[in-house]
C-alpha cells in the first residue's frame, strides 16, 4: 500500500508543472481534438520516459554502487528546486501548436519523469504499475489543465506548482526515511 500511495503521490506530483503550463495552453483556445491529442502525447512520454531513465539509472547505480532511496530523494528535492525557480521566473509560455512544438513540449514537461526514472527501483519492483499510473496521472493533469485554461487562464497556475513542489518533498522525506 506504501508503494503505491508513494507512486500516486510521484505521479501528482510530476504531474503538477504540467498541469499548470496546460493552464496557460488552455488560454490560446485550442480545439478539443488538439486537447485530447496534447494529452495523450504527454501521457505517452510519462510512461516512456521514466523507462529510459530506469535503463540508464540501473547502470549508473550499478556501476557507482549509489544508494537508490537516497538518489530518488535527491532527485525529487532536485526537481522541487526546479519548480520553485520555474515559479519565481514568471515568462509568458510561448508554443506552437504543430506537431514538432507539441512534441517539443510533450518531451519538455516529461524531463522530470525522465529523472524520476533513475530512482525507481527504490520504490517498486513493478515498473508497469509505475509508468501506467505516471502516464494516467499526466494525461488527465494535461486534459485538466488544458480544460480549465480555456475557461481560467492562469490564475490557478502559480497554485498548482506550490502543490507539486510540496508533493515532491514530502515524498523525498518519505524515502529518506
Amino acid at each position: 500500500m506504501r508503494e503505491l500511495a508513494s507512486l500516486l503521490l510521484i505521479g501528482i506530483g510530476l504531474s503538477m508543472d504540467t498541469f499548470s503550463i496546460s493552464l496557460s495552453i488552455g488560454a490560446l483556445n485550442i480545439v478539443k481534438n488538439e486537447t485530447k491529442y496534447i494529452s495523450l502525447l504527454v501521457g505517452i512520454m510519462h510512461f516512456f520516459m521514466p523507462l529510459l531513465g530506469l535503463l540508464l539509472g540501473s547502470k549508473m547505480i550499478t556501476n557507482f554502487n549509489i544508494n537508490s532511496n537516497y538518489l530518488l530523494s535527491v532527485i525529487l528535492i532536485v526537481l522541487a528546486i526546479k519548480l520553485l525557480i520555474d515559479y519565481f521566473k514568471d515568462e509568458e509560455i510561448n508554443i506552437e501548436l504543430n506537431f514538432s512544438g507539441i512534441f517539443l513540449f510533450a518531451i519538455a514537461v516529461s524531463l522530470d519523469s525522465f529523472s524520476t526514472g533513475l530512482g525507481l527501483p527504490a520504490i517498486t519492483h513493478n515498473v508497469f504499475l509505475a509508468t501506467t499510473i505516471f502516464s494516467l496521472c499526466s494525461f488527465s493533469f494535461t486534459y485538466l489543465g488544458l480544460t480549465i485554461g480555456k475557461y481560467t487562464e492562469d490564475k490557478i497556475g502559480k497554485y498548482a506548482t506550490i502543490l507539486g513542489i510540496i508533493l515532491l518533498l514530502a515524498t523525498a522525506i518519505l524515502h529518506l526515511m
